[in-house]
């Protein structure tokens, strides 16, 4: 899979508004057949700082998502909302899903 994590140092007139202003993109990606999953997260320790965390199928759902009509929308629309470029981390990663954390592992309740 496809593995991204990318943080995002939004304007602090937005800081708050920013997951309504993010929605559509975000529903429009949650809904491509190859994304796994598409997770926004607010920073505890900066508060204009949202972190997404994203997986991908393939390398062609990957293709397929920077290809879309939403992923072009939102190059114009969400770049006005930001304070700097994103920041990103992408990889490929031989699994599919999360894998448990083992060193703190929750026994059976």
């Amino acid at each position: 899979m496809i593995f991204i994590t990318a943080r995002f140092r939004v304007l602090p007139e937005y800081a708050d508004r920013w997951p309504e202003i993010a929605d559509e993109f975000t529903r429009a990606t949650r809904a491509e057949p190859g994304c796994l999953w598409f997770l926004w997260s607010r920073s505890v320790d900066e508060p204009t700082e949202y972190v997404l965390v994203e997986a991908f199928r393939d390398d062609a759902a990957g293709a397929a998502h920077v290809q879309s009509d939403h992923f072009r929308r939102a190059r114009q629309t969400l770049p006005p909302h930001l304070a700097e470029t994103p920041r990103i981390v992408n990889t490929t990663v031989p699994q599919d899903d999360w894998s448990l954390l083992g060193e703190m592992a929750v026994p059976q309740r």
